[in-house]
Protein backbone atom coordinates (compact mmCIF):
# COMPACT_ATOMS: atom_id res chain seq x y z
CA UNK A 1 0.00 0.00 0.00
CA UNK A 2 1.10 3.56 -0.59
CA UNK A 3 0.44 6.42 1.30
CA UNK A 4 1.05 9.82 -0.04
CA UNK A 5 3.67 12.35 1.35
CA UNK A 6 3.86 16.07 0.85
CA UNK A 7 7.58 17.32 0.68
CA UNK A 8 9.01 20.85 0.44
CA UNK A 9 12.46 21.38 -1.45
CA UNK A 10 14.36 24.17 -3.12
CA UNK A 11 12.85 25.33 -6.18
CA UNK A 12 15.75 24.65 -8.25
CA UNK A 13 16.14 21.21 -6.69
CA UNK A 14 12.38 20.82 -8.02
CA UNK A 15 13.61 22.01 -11.53
CA UNK A 16 16.41 19.51 -11.68
CA UNK A 17 14.46 16.71 -10.34
CA UNK A 18 11.70 17.44 -13.27
CA UNK A 19 14.24 18.05 -15.75
CA UNK A 20 16.23 14.83 -15.01
CA UNK A 21 14.04 12.51 -13.59
CA UNK A 22 10.63 13.95 -15.00
CA UNK A 23 7.74 14.50 -14.70
CA UNK A 24 5.88 11.48 -13.19
CA UNK A 25 9.22 9.92 -11.76
CA UNK A 26 10.09 11.82 -9.31
CA UNK A 27 8.56 9.86 -6.25
CA UNK A 28 9.82 6.59 -7.40
CA UNK A 29 13.28 8.27 -7.44
CA UNK A 30 13.19 9.78 -4.43
CA UNK A 31 11.52 6.27 -2.82
CA UNK A 32 14.82 4.35 -4.33
CA UNK A 33 16.91 6.78 -3.11
CA UNK A 34 15.34 6.71 0.93
CA UNK A 35 14.66 3.09 1.08
CA UNK A 36 17.99 1.76 1.82
CA UNK A 37 18.47 3.98 4.72
CA UNK A 38 15.10 3.58 6.56
CA UNK A 39 14.13 -0.35 5.60
CA UNK A 40 16.24 -3.04 7.35
CA UNK A 41 16.82 -5.96 4.82
CA UNK A 42 15.28 -9.00 4.76
CA UNK A 43 19.04 -10.74 4.38
CA UNK A 44 17.97 -13.77 3.98
CA UNK A 45 15.98 -12.84 0.82
CA UNK A 46 18.61 -10.90 -0.21
CA UNK A 47 21.54 -13.74 0.12
CA UNK A 48 19.13 -16.15 -1.84
CA UNK A 49 18.94 -13.20 -4.68
CA UNK A 50 22.66 -12.98 -4.34
CA UNK A 51 23.15 -16.83 -4.71
CA UNK A 52 20.99 -17.00 -7.94
CA UNK A 53 23.81 -14.85 -9.51
CA UNK A 54 25.95 -18.02 -10.88
CA UNK A 55 29.06 -16.06 -12.27
CA UNK A 56 28.69 -14.05 -8.88
CA UNK A 57 28.62 -17.30 -7.41
CA UNK A 58 31.43 -19.07 -9.10
CA UNK A 59 33.58 -15.90 -8.63
CA UNK A 60 33.13 -16.50 -4.88
CA UNK A 61 33.85 -19.64 -4.65
CA UNK A 62 37.39 -19.71 -6.61
CA UNK A 63 38.41 -16.70 -4.30
CA UNK A 64 37.46 -18.79 -0.94
CA UNK A 65 39.55 -21.39 -2.57
CA UNK A 66 42.53 -19.65 -3.61
CA UNK A 67 42.58 -17.87 0.19
CA UNK A 68 41.94 -21.03 1.83
CA UNK A 69 45.16 -22.32 -0.23
CA UNK A 70 46.94 -19.45 0.20
CA UNK A 71 46.60 -20.21 4.44
CA UNK A 72 47.77 -23.73 4.30
CA UNK A 73 51.62 -22.15 3.25
CA UNK A 74 51.61 -20.03 5.84
CA UNK A 75 53.97 -20.83 9.29
CA UNK A 76 52.25 -21.87 12.51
Amino acid sequence: MQKKLTVSIDEEVYRGLYTYIGPGKISKFIEELVRPHVIRPNLETAYAEMAKDEAREKEALEWAELTFKDTKREAR
